[in-house]
């Protein structure tokens, strides 16, 4: 079974970056959910899906796969610009478009 070692991205709600310090490891599902007829909940075989560990550093990730024989997808997270701003930046002359509200 393949797992998948990766850094989860940052929430979109909320300016934090509390919980994407640390990497994850998650095993990839071999099999799809499976539709239960009589009451409509998904079920699945795979007990492996629920597994999910996290590491301080991508090394410790890594080696733990190795160590345990699980082969492993490394995802990099992308590298992302901050671009400090200030409020004052959609009021200043020579803007680009003209301020609406």
């Amino acid at each position: 079974m393949l797992a998948r070692i990766f850094k989860p991205a940052q929430n979109v709600m909320q300016q934090g970056r509390g919980a994407t310090r640390d990497w994850i490891l998650e095993y990839i599902p071999d099999e799809p959910r499976v539709i239960e007829p009589l009451m409509g909940w998904t079920s699945s075989t795979d007990t492996k899906r629920q597994i999910r560990l996290s590491f301080a550093t991508k090394d410790e990730a890594v080696a733990y796969a190795k160590e345990n024989g699980i082969a492993f997808r490394l995802e990099e997270p992308p590298a992302s610009k901050i671009r400090p701003k200030s409020y004052a930046e959609n009021f200043k002359y020579g803007r680009p478009d003209s301020w609406t509200h």
